[in-house]
């Protein structure tokens, strides 16, 4: 019951509406076409926009663009890690020049950036709302010759703001075959980023919270901080690690020998990696170590990727996997739990 309620609260929070903006925002192609439409954000080297006339958002690439007005206001990323609020313009470019984005914030204050350095765009109001971004994917598997179910569900939920962003992630899954028992596995994923006055740097708080039977694991909790940096972050794709400490605890089957629950404290090593080409795939991958300190030699690793291709709008074929090691488990109990999913996702907000 607790898992349905987590799964049913999660759709309900990912499905809220979010309230549209006006369709006026200008934006004019290196080839002369001219849009009057809504801008939605920028991400992964696509500009998305919603036009009054189309069902859904379409993708426009970013270094195509030669011309932009626009009276909202937006969260701008750069590559170099800065983050600026404004209103975004851009007067036009001759030729294949890189055109120039000008920022200009309420206080009147402009900043002029060249065009492949502006890396991410959030559309930013008073309302909370329009703030919000994520994905929902899905994956079923059924084989009528050994009565097999699988299924696969996990979703995303991102909320942005100048200095800091904070998101959410669930991953559930549920297999049974005839004559087995059948396995489940559940897990939340938390973590909040904010950067520091150097470029690229940040500092995280991380929350992770698994349930799998094949390893054992009525509920697992880990909790811990660190210090971040992007070491990449363009149109293409990004990638940062971070490093820090954590505390783990963790309650196990009644019939795992001599195991009630552990308290540890543990070291911390995060990465991820994210990979995108434009109106085709996007590739995200993400790793958290925890290697104990009040256990040496004990190395507990999360690990999820997903790769997506755009079928068509918001709408993509994914390839998931996910899976959590320990390389030392209690006796009787499984060390692993992994395993594959494939369906469709379905994107909203600004991603």
């Amino acid at each position: 019951m607790k898992t349905r309620a987590v799964i049913l609260s999660l759709a309900l929070l990912v499905t809220l509406p979010l309230f549209a903006r006006d369709k006026k925002d200008v934006i004019v192609m290196r080839n002369g076409d001219r849009m009057t439409c809504e801008i939605k954000g920028l991400s992964e080297g696509v500009l998305s926009v919603k036009l009054s006339y189309v069902d859904g958002t379409i993708g426009v690439q970013w270094s195509a663009v030669a011309r932009l007005e626009s009276n909202q206001l937006f969260l701008v990323r750069t590559e170099n890690g800065t983050v600026y609020t404004g209103r975004l313009s851009i007067a036009g470019t001759q030729g294949k020049q890189p055109a120039e984005v000008r920022v200009s914030s309420t206080a009147g204050k402009e900043v002029v950036i060249s065009q492949p350095e502006v890396v991410k765009v959030d559309p930013t109001a008073e309302s909370v709302r329009q703030r919000f971004n994520g994905a929902i994917n899905t994956g079923v598997l059924y084989s009528k010759g050994n009565e097999s179910t699988q299924y696969n569900v996990s979703s995303q939920l991102q909320y942005v703001r100048e200095r800091w962003s904070s998101q959410a992630g669930f991953n559930s899954s549920f297999a049974s075959s005839s004559g087995a028992t059948h396995t489940t596995r559940n897990q939340v994923d938390l973590n909040t980023i904010r950067l520091l006055r150097w470029n690229n740097w940040f500092y995280a708080g991380i929350a992770s919270f698994l349930q799998s039977s094949v390893q054992g694991i009525n509920s697992q909790s880990s909790i811990g901080g660190g210090i971040g940096r992007f070491l990449w972050n363009r149109n293409q794709s990004s990638f940062y690690v971070l490093g820090g400490l954590a505390w783990q605890n963790t309650n196990y089957k009644p019939y795992a020998v001599n195991q009630g629950t552990q308290n540890t404290a543990s070291m911390l090593a995060a990465a991820e990696l994210k990979v995108f080409k434009f109106k085709k795939t996007n590739l995200d991958i993400s790793t958290f170590v925890f290697p104990e300190i009040s256990e040496p030699g004990r190395v507990r690793t999360y690990a999820n990727a997903t790769y997506y291709i755009k079928i068509v709008g918001d709408l993509s074929w994914n390839f998931s996997f996910y899976g959590n090691w320990d390389n030392q488990p209690p006796a009787t109990l499984s060390g692993s739990d992994y395993g594959t999913s494939s369906g469709l996702s379905w994107k909203f907000g600004n991603r």
